[in-house]
């Protein structure tokens, strides 16, 4: 299956919460720091166990003096046990809506793929084989920090070589955060066609609940392959891509003829219900709400946040929310609803829906009313971090840098195509899958290949400070923008240019991973030089990734823990072997 180039429109989508009342209640665990008017957690009469341990009551409590008040940035514990997964990717074919059979990348042949499950402080193993005929790969453990680890982050082209048809390659890593996140391909728009999966590790919690229901991806789906959109996304330039074709709640819905079938939850009445929601989408952002029943939403991607009540969330690509739901309407039937975002130029022919039920009632087809949705692709301030890393305040007029996102002219690339490509910071990235940016540390080169858009960060433990401006000529969307090896602190976001007379917020900065550039606006970030490595920051709509957007960040290259020389150099050997004679040629900017 070729992998088609793709040029297009991305950089960072930066999810808006459309928040209904906040709920007010005295908080699990008080904070004498605390300065937030929108914070809540769960409430009850009972009362916590005199050791704390962690149940439907205690949630903020853990182990061995670790809780919900340690920040993982600064220490996480090393519990010593390790779990091991294997996944292996093929070409098979599926069906997840009833529409048809269409051509599918799966791992283990199953979509969603398998979660990879494990606790805060566990070591983390998973061997992968690519039995793909003809394609490459890389796994990417999204949002994952790769703590000393950085050549396991599955970017080929950034710290290693692609999986050639036939290899295998075994990724190791420590969970040192807690939470929610995904896995997917970093080859190309690859993900688009299946190759994804949920990640839960399992540790403290800002709210109480008492059954988890596990991950609940949602995602935009279409009926033709990734590489053939990614191709028609780049003939449709400067406008927007093709629409989806439909929403998948967790792997399932059914179709704009009446096929296919629901995803079903079921709810016992007086429950609470923790709802770990992750958008993997290539191309849409979504408007989640679950009729007549608020979420208390308490953590944005990894990062807990001091809870607040919403009635619906905008959820930008690659970001995730844990929330908790309380069955406490009425026994009935009710829309889960996975609404496209229209205001953040997501284009989708149908709607995703999901029944859940409580267990006292036949399942059938809902009649419950919507919540009204907000109709602006802005992200609101209401997700205060649980905890606050103090960074220097009031000196990102001096100290940033600017990324000017802007859609560049048509450029031939290999092969003789000519194509229209992204660029960040005036510079469009194109990787190169033999020499990735590891093999150049490894080596002590530092003669950068232009294309490949390394910056530096600033030294050890201080402070990076980066405007993501959209340039005037450049195609108004937003763009969801991710950074790898780090979260980042959201110091403000807004529509136009930016000015230095703009308030920005350095006392409850919004904390995440992933998170919009307004469509012809601007982002300013913050985050910390504290885990050496190449880090990859890029647009999150695959077609715009698959276009260049993006820049990697070289940090403390001298500091860098480097993977084992003997399985890096085997797994560009036998790709380069591949290669040598491969149909299909890379002919994007390869992430």
């Amino acid at each position: 299956m070729k992998i088609q180039q793709v040029l297009g429109v991305c950089f960072a989508a930066f999810a808006s919460l459309s928040a209904g009342a906040v709920l007010r209640a005295e908080p699990l665990e008080k904070r004498a720091t605390s300065t937030s008017t929108s914070a809540s957690a769960s409430t009850t009469s009972a009362v916590a166990d005199g050791s704390c341990k962690n149940t439907a009551l205690t949630r903020g409590c853990w182990s061995n003096g670790y809780s919900i008040d340690t920040d993982f940035d600064q220490k996480f514990p090393s519990t010593g046990n390790t779990v091991t997964y294997s996944l292996e990717i093929t070409n098979t074919t599926c069906n997840p809506d009833g529409h048809g059979s269409r051509l599918c990348l799966l791992f283990n042949g199953q979509y969603p793929g398998p979660t990879i499950h494990a606790t805060w402080g566990d070591n983390v193993v998973v061997n992968v084989k690519n039995s793909m005929q003809d394609n490459g790969t890389s796994v990417h453990w999204h949002g994952v920090r790769q703590y000393h680890t950085p050549g396991q982050d599955g970017v080929n082209g950034v710290s290693e070589c692609p999986l050639a048809p036939g290899d295998t390659k075994t990724y190791s890593f420590q969970a040192t955060q807690f939470g929610t996140s995904w896995y997917h391909s970093h080859y190309s728009a690859q993900y688009g066609d299946g190759v994804s999966g949920a990640i839960i590790f399992d540790g403290p919690a800002s709210a109480n609940y008492d059954i988890d229901i596990g991950p609940y991806p949602i995602t935009d789906w279409y009926y033709q392959t990734a590489a053939q959109v990614n191709s028609l996304a780049l003939q449709n330039l400067p406008g927007l891509p093709p629409s989806a074709n439909n929403v998948l709640i967790n792997g399932t819905n059914k179709n704009a003829k009446g096929g296919g079938s629901y995803n079903q939850v079921t709810l016992q009445s007086g429950k609470k219900y923790r709802l770990r929601l992750i958008n993997t989408s290539a191309d849409n952002y979504f408007r989640v709400s679950i009729d007549n029943h608020t979420m208390l939403v308490m953590t944005t991607d990894f990062v807990p946040i001091k809870p607040f009540a919403a009635s619906t969330l905008l959820i930008g690509i690659g970001q995730r929310f844990d929330v908790v739901i309380n069955a406490n309407q009425t026994a009935g039937n009710y829309w889960f609803r996975a609404n496209p975002a229209s205001d953040c130029d997501s284009q989708n022919d149908f709607y995703g829906r999901a029944v859940w039920s409580y267990s006292t009632v036949t399942v059938g087809t809902p009649t419950s009313p919507a919540w009204s949705e907000s109709s602006t692709c802005l992200q609101s301030q209401l997700a205060d971090p649980y905890w606050y890393q103090p960074f220097p305040s009031g000196t990102f007029s001096m100290a940033a840098k600017d990324l000017d996102l802007t859609e560049t002219d048509a450029q031939v690339i290999p092969g003789g195509d000519t194509v229209t490509v992204w660029a960040l910071g005036n510079s469009t990235m194109n990787v190169d899958y033999e020499k990735p940016t590891l093999q150049y540390v490894m080596d002590g080169n530092t003669s950068y290949a232009a294309e490949m858009v390394i910056i530096p960060t600033t030294s050890e433990g201080n402070w990076n400070y980066w405007l993501i401006q959209q340039a005037s000529d450049a195609p108004a969307v937003p763009h969801p923008i991710h950074l790898h090896g780090h979260d980042f602190y959201i110091l403000g976001s807004g529509s136009g240019m930016y000015s230095s007379s703009v308030s920005l917020n350095y006392a409850t900065a919004i904390r995440r991973d992933t998170a919009s550039v307004p469509a012809s606006g601007w982002l300013a970030i913050s985050f910390s030089s504290n885990n050496p490595g190449a880090w990859l920051m890029h647009c999150h709509i695959a077609w715009h990734a698959s276009g260049g957007l993006a820049v990697q960040f070289l940090e403390a290259p001298s500091q860098i823990t480097l993977p084992s020389t003997s399985a890096f150099e085997a797994t560009c050997k036998n790709w380069n072997k591949y290669y040598e004679t491969a149909y299909w040629r890379k002919d994007d900017s390869g992430i």
